[in-house]
């Protein structure tokens, strides 16, 4: 008899688990305002940007939990550009709540399915960990952990996410940058790429290199950054930040569609880090605020702010050796922006993105075949393989620049800048909702990543000792 109760409630346990993931697949179809967004205490521009078009599946009322203060007005004006600009506007209806128990105001009410958070990143893993503690999806900002102590959280927040059957998805834009998109498949052609070479430290099969400044346009407007942002107990150091995206673009380009096993198939080389000088002026332009706070005065020296907001390391992912770096400047020089670097080694061609003053700033793939190839073989099999291009991306060219580079020929159409790259992502984020999970190498892939940045800072301060 004891048996047969035993029996009889594991099967109605399969039961309830099977009709609870049955349900939570349904629970998203992709039906007009299904989807109910949240925004927690947003204190980057990028929160903003997820909501610079609409999309129909989501729900044009978003609710926003943030202590009062200048983050939650910027992001608020922010929206309401979009909504009121003359060229495709938006008709969001933000439902502001503001006071110091936002987080627990958030999770009692419950009020959205959709958490997005893009803010102080010292906060972030805890905010994503309590969410999905509820029951809410999450999509965020990078990055998601700025430490080693918030990698171990982050871990158990993907622990929980599985155990709700909900999804934590983090916004890589940079994988819809096009001639990242052209590097990645022209690198799965064997007749133009070849294998990708494995490297050493001292000469890496894979380099990206990710050059940013403080001061910037955005929208259209100048960015206004909140003071914390220049604390890295805070945003993070530069390390931990810019280089999340440069850590998934080796991972996404070199081996795609491919788990990444953190414990198995990373190997540290070596990381550093240092710092980027701002004057009191520069410090006022780019926050607004006159004095530097007092929780900046451990990073002042002479009345200059030193941030640790750069930072590179070297390391092993599957016996590829690759190097990624990231450098923060002030201000760009005129008709310049951020830059991105990037390179990846064939055993018949280097496929090389370029965005320096000769490119006009505007990122460039090069191919480039390595010495000691027949010129004539080679191009033609490069010709051949086009087509394998152009069957996805229509209208792109090859220029022969000299008997061993061609420039990628890339048309206007396929260039829709970074902002424009938030909604790409947030499009791709609902079709996993409506589909029920991400592909299975993404989770394994994320904790690879984070993994890898916060043991590179690890790494890096103990040299500094």
């Amino acid at each position: 008899m004891k048996q047969l109760i035993v029996f009889g409630m594991a099967i109605l346990f399969l039961h309830v688990s099977c009709v609870s993931k049955q349900e939570n697949k349904a629970s998203f179809t992709g039906a007009p305002g299904e989807v109910k967004l949240i925004t927690l205490d947003p204190g980057h521009f990028h929160a903003a940007l997820v909501q610079k078009v609409s999309y129909p599946q989501v729900s044009k009322e978003v609710y926003v939990y943030a202590p009062e203060g200048n983050d939650v007005r910027e992001h608020l004006k922010k929206i309401e550009a979009y909504n009121t600009r003359s060229d495709a506007p938006t008709s969001w209806n933000e439902i502001v709540y503001t006071g110091t128990d936002f987080l627990d105001k958030m999770l009692t009410e419950h009020k959205g399915n959709v958490m997005v958070t893009a803010g102080n990143n010292g906060k972030k893993t805890e905010y994503i960990h309590a969410a999905l503690g509820a029951g809410i999806h999450v999509l965020s900002d990078k990055p998601m952990a700025i430490d080693e102590k918030n990698f171990e959280l982050l871990k158990e927040c993907f622990d929980i996410a599985k155990q709700k059957n909900v999804l934590l998805y983090d916004i890589m834009t940079e994988r819809h940058e096009i001639t990242t998109i052209l590097q990645r498949e022209f690198s799965m052609l064997p007749a133009v790429f070849g294998q990708l070479q494995q490297g050493t430290p001292e000469d890496p099969a894979v380099v990206k290199e990710s050059v940013h400044h403080f001061f910037k346009f955005v929208s259209g407007n100048p960015l206004t950054r909140p003071v914390w942002y220049f604390d890295v107990t805070q945003q993070g150091e530069g390390i931990v930040d810019v280089t999340t995206h440069l850590v998934d673009l080796v991972q996404w380009e070199c081996f795609p569609n491919q788990i990444i096993d953190y414990k198995q198939d990373i190997q540290l080389v070596d990381a550093n880090r240092w710092t980027t000088s701002l004057s009191k002026d520069q410090f006022k332009q780019v926050t607004g605020v006159e004095e530097y706070p007092d929780f900046l005065q451990k990073d002042v020296e002479n009345d200059t702010l030193k941030v640790y907001a750069n930072g590179d390391l070297v390391y092993k992912i599957k016996g590829v050796c690759a190097k990624v770096s990231v450098i923060w400047n002030y201000t760009f020089p005129e008709g310049g922006g951020d830059t991105h670097y990037s390179v990846m080694k064939g055993s018949k061609s280097n496929l090389i993105i370029r965005q320096g003053e000769e490119q006009g700033y505007k990122p460039m793939l090069y191919i480039e075949m390595v010495p000691g190839r027949d010129v004539a073989a080679y191009e033609k099999d490069l010709q051949a393989s086009l087509s394998k291009i152009t069957a996805k991306y229509p209208g792109i060219a090859l220029q022969k620049l000299n008997d061993s580079t061609w420039l990628v020929d890339i048309p206007d159409q396929y260039r829709n800048g970074h902002e424009a790259h938030f909604g790409q992502v947030t499009e791709n984020y609902l079709q996993y909702l409506k589909e029920g999970a991400l592909p299975d190498w993404e989770v394994p892939n994320m904790i690879a990543k984070y993994y890898t940045t916060t043991q590179a800072l690890k790494l890096a301060k103990s040299k500094n000792k």
